[in-house]
């Protein structure tokens, strides 16, 4: 998935987030900014003894795509 903002012409390429969600959990969603599913995830992951760790990473892909799109991104193909 690519996503450019519109202001200043950036493409953003999100490429396997499903694969780095289910190697790094909540961390990933921190690095890239989205932070009410890092904050959830860790929550969830303390109160699951990380088996929503296994889970999230089927969710992932459209997180990313819905946190783009809601800033204002345009998705690229």
């Amino acid at each position: 998935m690519k996503f450019k903002n519109p202001t200043n012409g950036y493409v953003e390429e999100v490429s396997s987030p499903g694969l780095w969600v289910l190697l790094f959990g909540f961390i990933y969603f921190a690095v890239k900014g989205v932070w009410t599913h890092a904050v959830a995830g860790l929550v969830l992951a303390c109160f699951t003894f990380g088996i929503s760790w296994l889970i999230y990473p089927f969710f992932a892909s459209d997180i990313m795509r819905k946190h783009y799109l809601k800033q204002g991104w345009a998705e690229v193909s």
